[in-house]
Protein backbone atom coordinates (compact mmCIF):
# COMPACT_ATOMS: atom_id res chain seq x y z
CA UNK A 1 0.00 0.00 0.00
CA UNK A 2 1.11 3.26 -0.92
CA UNK A 3 -0.15 6.43 0.73
CA UNK A 4 0.17 9.47 -2.34
CA UNK A 5 -1.59 12.65 -2.65
CA UNK A 6 -2.93 14.09 -5.97
CA UNK A 7 -2.77 17.74 -7.02
CA UNK A 8 -5.35 18.91 -9.90
CA UNK A 9 -3.83 22.56 -11.08
CA UNK A 10 -6.95 23.57 -13.11
CA UNK A 11 -7.97 26.58 -14.18
CA UNK A 12 -10.62 27.08 -12.39
CA UNK A 13 -9.89 25.19 -8.98
CA UNK A 14 -7.20 23.48 -7.59
CA UNK A 15 -8.09 20.13 -5.76
CA UNK A 16 -6.15 17.80 -3.48
CA UNK A 17 -6.67 13.90 -3.19
CA UNK A 18 -4.95 12.35 -0.70
CA UNK A 19 -5.90 8.33 -0.79
CA UNK A 20 -4.00 4.69 0.03
CA UNK A 21 -3.33 3.14 -3.48
CA UNK A 22 -3.29 -0.91 -3.71
CA UNK A 23 -3.90 -3.33 -6.29
CA UNK A 24 -5.52 -0.80 -8.28
CA UNK A 25 -7.87 0.29 -5.51
CA UNK A 26 -7.83 3.91 -4.10
CA UNK A 27 -9.19 4.53 -0.79
CA UNK A 28 -9.49 8.24 0.06
CA UNK A 29 -8.77 9.84 3.34
CA UNK A 30 -8.81 13.51 2.17
CA UNK A 31 -10.38 15.44 -0.62
CA UNK A 32 -9.99 19.37 -0.34
CA UNK A 33 -10.98 21.77 -3.60
CA UNK A 34 -10.13 25.81 -3.36
CA UNK A 35 -10.98 28.07 -5.70
CA UNK A 36 -8.34 29.86 -7.68
CA UNK A 37 -9.61 31.28 -10.82
CA UNK A 38 -5.46 30.51 -12.53
CA UNK A 39 -6.83 30.76 -15.74
CA UNK A 40 -8.11 34.34 -15.15
CA UNK A 41 -6.76 36.22 -18.38
CA UNK A 42 -5.38 33.10 -19.87
CA UNK A 43 -7.75 33.37 -23.27
CA UNK A 44 -6.68 36.62 -23.62
CA UNK A 45 -3.06 37.02 -22.32
CA UNK A 46 -1.89 34.03 -22.78
CA UNK A 47 0.03 34.11 -19.78
CA UNK A 48 -0.34 33.27 -15.90
CA UNK A 49 -1.23 36.30 -14.11
CA UNK A 50 0.31 37.43 -10.77
CA UNK A 51 -3.12 37.74 -8.71
CA UNK A 52 -3.82 34.02 -9.74
CA UNK A 53 -0.24 32.68 -9.63
CA UNK A 54 -0.55 33.95 -5.79
CA UNK A 55 -3.78 32.35 -5.35
CA UNK A 56 -2.17 28.87 -6.26
CA UNK A 57 0.81 29.27 -4.28
CA UNK A 58 -1.11 29.99 -0.78
CA UNK A 59 -3.31 26.81 -2.14
CA UNK A 60 -0.43 24.86 -2.22
CA UNK A 61 1.30 26.05 0.64
CA UNK A 62 -1.90 24.30 2.70
CA UNK A 63 -2.02 21.21 0.44
CA UNK A 64 1.49 20.38 1.00
CA UNK A 65 1.25 20.58 4.97
CA UNK A 66 -2.13 18.68 4.62
CA UNK A 67 -0.58 15.50 2.90
CA UNK A 68 2.72 15.49 4.95
CA UNK A 69 0.30 15.45 8.01
CA UNK A 70 -1.66 12.50 6.53
CA UNK A 71 2.13 11.12 5.76
CA UNK A 72 1.85 11.17 1.98
CA UNK A 73 4.88 9.08 0.42
CA UNK A 74 4.65 10.70 -2.74
CA UNK A 75 2.99 13.96 -4.55
CA UNK A 76 1.89 14.26 -7.96
CA UNK A 77 0.57 17.81 -9.38
CA UNK A 78 -1.39 17.73 -12.67
CA UNK A 79 -1.66 20.62 -14.91
CA UNK A 80 -4.60 21.15 -17.45
CA UNK A 81 -5.91 23.73 -19.96
CA UNK A 82 -4.67 26.94 -18.43
CA UNK A 83 -1.01 26.13 -17.85
CA UNK A 84 -0.45 24.45 -21.14
CA UNK A 85 -2.11 27.69 -22.72
CA UNK A 86 -0.05 29.79 -21.06
CA UNK A 87 3.65 31.01 -22.09
CA UNK A 88 4.93 30.69 -18.74
CA UNK A 89 2.79 27.57 -17.57
CA UNK A 90 5.99 25.37 -17.93
CA UNK A 91 8.11 27.60 -15.81
CA UNK A 92 5.69 28.24 -13.35
CA UNK A 93 5.32 24.53 -13.19
CA UNK A 94 8.80 24.58 -12.84
CA UNK A 95 8.62 26.69 -9.50
CA UNK A 96 6.47 24.54 -7.89
CA UNK A 97 9.12 21.00 -8.62
CA UNK A 98 11.49 23.48 -6.99
CA UNK A 99 9.86 25.21 -4.27
CA UNK A 100 7.03 22.29 -3.10
CA UNK A 101 8.39 19.03 -3.55
CA UNK A 102 5.87 18.48 -5.73
CA UNK A 103 6.41 15.94 -8.91
CA UNK A 104 4.40 17.80 -11.52
CA UNK A 105 3.09 16.58 -15.32
CA UNK A 106 1.79 18.67 -17.80
CA UNK A 107 -0.92 16.95 -19.43
CA UNK A 108 -2.26 17.30 -23.05
CA UNK A 109 -6.05 17.50 -23.60
CA UNK A 110 -5.90 13.75 -24.43
CA UNK A 111 -3.25 12.80 -21.57
CA UNK A 112 -6.00 14.60 -19.44
CA UNK A 113 -8.85 12.48 -20.71
CA UNK A 114 -6.94 9.16 -20.03
CA UNK A 115 -6.44 10.25 -17.05
CA UNK A 116 -9.75 11.26 -15.90
CA UNK A 117 -10.83 7.85 -17.68
CA UNK A 118 -8.27 5.73 -15.48
CA UNK A 119 -10.00 7.81 -12.31
CA UNK A 120 -14.04 6.90 -13.20
CA UNK A 121 -12.68 3.32 -13.98
CA UNK A 122 -11.77 2.26 -11.06
CA UNK A 123 -13.68 -0.09 -9.29
CA UNK A 124 -16.36 -0.13 -12.37
CA UNK A 125 -16.63 -1.48 -15.90
CA UNK A 126 -17.84 1.25 -18.19
CA UNK A 127 -20.83 0.43 -20.68
CA UNK A 128 -20.22 0.20 -24.34
CA UNK A 129 -20.86 3.62 -26.00
CA UNK A 130 -20.32 5.21 -22.62
CA UNK A 131 -19.39 8.51 -23.05
CA UNK A 132 -17.12 10.47 -20.90
CA UNK A 133 -17.74 14.38 -20.11
CA UNK A 134 -15.24 16.46 -18.35
CA UNK A 135 -16.08 20.11 -18.26
CA UNK A 136 -13.03 22.25 -16.98
CA UNK A 137 -12.43 25.74 -16.93
CA UNK A 138 -10.20 26.47 -19.84
CA UNK A 139 -11.49 23.42 -21.73
CA UNK A 140 -14.03 20.39 -21.96
CA UNK A 141 -12.80 17.00 -22.75
CA UNK A 142 -15.01 13.90 -24.08
CA UNK A 143 -13.64 10.26 -24.14
CA UNK A 144 -15.36 7.18 -25.54
CA UNK A 145 -12.95 3.93 -25.63
CA UNK A 146 -11.51 4.44 -28.58
CA UNK A 147 -12.02 8.19 -29.00
CA UNK A 148 -10.79 11.68 -26.93
CA UNK A 149 -10.79 15.17 -27.69
CA UNK A 150 -10.70 18.05 -26.04
CA UNK A 151 -12.87 20.88 -27.35
CA UNK A 152 -11.25 24.84 -26.02
CA UNK A 153 -14.87 25.14 -24.08
CA UNK A 154 -14.57 26.03 -20.69
CA UNK A 155 -16.72 27.53 -17.83
CA UNK A 156 -13.66 30.22 -17.50
CA UNK A 157 -12.87 30.85 -20.66
CA UNK A 158 -16.86 30.57 -22.68
CA UNK A 159 -17.84 33.79 -19.47
CA UNK A 160 -14.57 35.68 -20.50
CA UNK A 161 -15.46 35.40 -24.09
CA UNK A 162 -19.05 36.14 -23.99
CA UNK A 163 -21.46 36.57 -20.69
CA UNK A 164 -19.92 40.16 -19.77
CA UNK A 165 -23.30 41.31 -18.69
CA UNK A 166 -24.82 40.52 -14.92
CA UNK A 167 -27.05 38.97 -15.17
CA UNK A 168 -26.08 37.56 -18.91
CA UNK A 169 -28.54 38.84 -21.69
CA UNK A 170 -30.18 36.27 -24.01
CA UNK A 171 -27.85 37.20 -27.00
CA UNK A 172 -24.46 36.54 -24.84
CA UNK A 173 -26.16 33.57 -23.64
CA UNK A 174 -27.27 32.46 -27.24
CA UNK A 175 -23.40 33.26 -28.64
CA UNK A 176 -22.11 30.82 -25.40
CA UNK A 177 -24.00 28.54 -26.43
CA UNK A 178 -22.99 28.53 -29.92
CA UNK A 179 -19.64 27.88 -29.06
CA UNK A 180 -19.88 25.00 -27.94
CA UNK A 181 -21.84 24.06 -30.94
CA UNK A 182 -19.54 24.48 -33.08
CA UNK A 183 -17.08 23.27 -31.49
CA UNK A 184 -19.32 19.75 -31.08
CA UNK A 185 -19.76 19.88 -34.89
CA UNK A 186 -16.40 20.14 -35.89
CA UNK A 187 -14.68 17.81 -33.29
CA UNK A 188 -17.46 15.17 -32.32
CA UNK A 189 -19.87 14.74 -35.53
CA UNK A 190 -20.90 11.17 -35.86
CA UNK A 191 -20.09 9.78 -32.48
CA UNK A 192 -22.38 6.93 -31.48
CA UNK A 193 -22.70 7.95 -27.89
CA UNK A 194 -25.72 5.60 -25.72
CA UNK A 195 -24.82 6.47 -21.77
CA UNK A 196 -22.95 9.45 -20.33
CA UNK A 197 -20.97 10.32 -17.18
CA UNK A 198 -20.01 13.49 -16.13
CA UNK A 199 -16.99 15.16 -13.73
CA UNK A 200 -15.28 17.71 -12.24
CA UNK A 201 -16.83 20.62 -10.59
CA UNK A 202 -19.93 22.09 -12.98
CA UNK A 203 -21.10 18.84 -13.33
CA UNK A 204 -21.34 18.18 -9.06
CA UNK A 205 -22.47 21.26 -8.91
CA UNK A 206 -25.66 20.37 -11.06
CA UNK A 207 -26.08 17.92 -9.24
CA UNK A 208 -26.07 19.64 -5.36
CA UNK A 209 -28.50 22.25 -6.79
CA UNK A 210 -31.08 19.92 -7.82
CA UNK A 211 -30.62 17.72 -4.30
CA UNK A 212 -30.57 21.40 -2.51
CA UNK A 213 -26.95 21.22 -0.94
CA UNK A 214 -23.87 19.03 -1.79
CA UNK A 215 -23.60 15.71 0.28
CA UNK A 216 -20.97 13.79 -2.03
CA UNK A 217 -22.70 10.24 -1.32
CA UNK A 218 -25.83 11.50 -2.74
CA UNK A 219 -24.23 13.27 -5.66
CA UNK A 220 -22.16 10.14 -6.87
CA UNK A 221 -24.06 8.21 -9.02
CA UNK A 222 -26.85 11.04 -9.70
CA UNK A 223 -28.58 11.12 -12.61
CA UNK A 224 -29.10 14.72 -14.44
CA UNK A 225 -31.79 14.86 -16.67
CA UNK A 226 -31.61 16.99 -20.07
CA UNK A 227 -34.46 19.06 -19.12
CA UNK A 228 -33.26 19.71 -15.32
CA UNK A 229 -30.00 21.19 -17.17
CA UNK A 230 -32.09 23.48 -19.54
CA UNK A 231 -34.03 24.25 -16.74
CA UNK A 232 -31.19 24.40 -14.19
CA UNK A 233 -29.10 26.50 -17.01
CA UNK A 234 -32.42 29.23 -17.42
CA UNK A 235 -32.76 29.79 -13.60
CA UNK A 236 -29.28 30.62 -13.31
CA UNK A 237 -28.82 33.01 -16.17
CA UNK A 238 -31.49 34.60 -15.10
CA UNK A 239 -30.03 35.40 -11.83
CA UNK A 240 -27.29 37.91 -10.75
CA UNK A 241 -24.27 37.17 -9.86
CA UNK A 242 -24.57 37.92 -5.85
CA UNK A 243 -28.27 35.73 -5.95
CA UNK A 244 -26.34 32.82 -7.51
CA UNK A 245 -24.00 33.07 -4.83
CA UNK A 246 -26.56 32.52 -2.25
CA UNK A 247 -27.47 29.16 -4.03
CA UNK A 248 -27.65 26.39 -1.70
CA UNK A 249 -25.39 23.89 -3.62
CA UNK A 250 -23.79 26.83 -4.94
CA UNK A 251 -20.20 27.10 -4.06
CA UNK A 252 -19.72 30.98 -4.09
CA UNK A 253 -16.65 31.02 -5.46
CA UNK A 254 -17.87 28.51 -8.66
CA UNK A 255 -20.92 31.35 -9.00
CA UNK A 256 -19.14 33.58 -11.92
CA UNK A 257 -18.47 30.83 -14.26
CA UNK A 258 -21.38 28.61 -13.26
CA UNK A 259 -23.85 29.60 -16.64
CA UNK A 260 -21.13 28.89 -19.05
CA UNK A 261 -20.21 25.33 -17.33
CA UNK A 262 -23.91 24.54 -17.19
CA UNK A 263 -24.57 25.81 -20.91
CA UNK A 264 -21.76 23.55 -21.91
CA UNK A 265 -23.63 20.34 -20.88
CA UNK A 266 -26.90 21.24 -21.80
CA UNK A 267 -25.44 21.41 -25.12
CA UNK A 268 -23.41 18.18 -25.00
CA UNK A 269 -26.68 16.29 -23.87
CA UNK A 270 -28.41 18.00 -26.78
CA UNK A 271 -25.88 17.63 -29.67
CA UNK A 272 -26.00 13.90 -28.60
CA UNK A 273 -30.12 13.23 -28.33
CA UNK A 274 -28.94 12.07 -24.47
CA UNK A 275 -31.96 12.08 -21.89
CA UNK A 276 -29.48 12.13 -18.72
CA UNK A 277 -26.04 12.21 -17.57
CA UNK A 278 -24.70 10.63 -14.55
CA UNK A 279 -22.58 12.29 -12.33
CA UNK A 280 -19.12 10.54 -10.78
CA UNK A 281 -17.32 11.60 -8.06
CA UNK A 282 -13.95 9.62 -9.42
CA UNK A 283 -12.16 12.07 -11.61
CA UNK A 284 -9.27 13.23 -12.66
CA UNK A 285 -7.52 13.30 -9.23
CA UNK A 286 -8.66 9.38 -8.81
CA UNK A 287 -6.22 8.62 -11.83
CA UNK A 288 -3.29 11.12 -10.56
CA UNK A 289 -3.58 9.20 -7.39
CA UNK A 290 -2.75 6.10 -9.51
CA UNK A 291 -0.16 7.82 -11.30
CA UNK A 292 1.69 9.09 -8.06
CA UNK A 293 1.86 5.98 -6.56
CA UNK A 294 3.56 4.74 -9.63
CA UNK A 295 6.34 7.32 -9.01
CA UNK A 296 9.76 6.06 -7.64
CA UNK A 297 10.47 7.35 -4.39
CA UNK A 298 12.25 10.69 -4.28
CA UNK A 299 15.42 11.03 -3.07
CA UNK A 300 16.04 13.43 -0.51
CA UNK A 301 17.57 16.82 -1.48
CA UNK A 302 15.73 16.55 -4.52
CA UNK A 303 13.69 19.45 -4.13
CA UNK A 304 15.29 22.40 -2.40
CA UNK A 305 12.66 25.38 -1.54
CA UNK A 306 12.52 28.54 -3.43
CA UNK A 307 15.47 27.29 -6.02
CA UNK A 308 14.25 30.21 -8.32
CA UNK A 309 10.81 31.86 -9.57
CA UNK A 310 9.07 32.27 -12.58
CA UNK A 311 6.85 35.31 -12.45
Amino acid sequence: MTRVAAVDLGTNSTRLLVADVEDGRVEELDRETVITRLGEGVDRRRRLLPEPIARVRNCLTDFRRRAEELGAERTLLVATSAVRDAENGEAFLGEIEWSYGFDTELLSGEEEAAMTLRGVSVGRELEPGTLLLDVGGGSTELTLPDFRVSLDVGSVRLTERFLGSDPPTDDELAACRAAVRSALDEHAAGLEVRHAIGVAGTITTIAALELGGYDRDRVHGYRIAREAAERRLERLAALPLEERRELPGLEPARAPVIVAGVAIVAEVLRFFGLDELEVSEQDILTGAALAAAELPEREEGDAPPGAYTCC
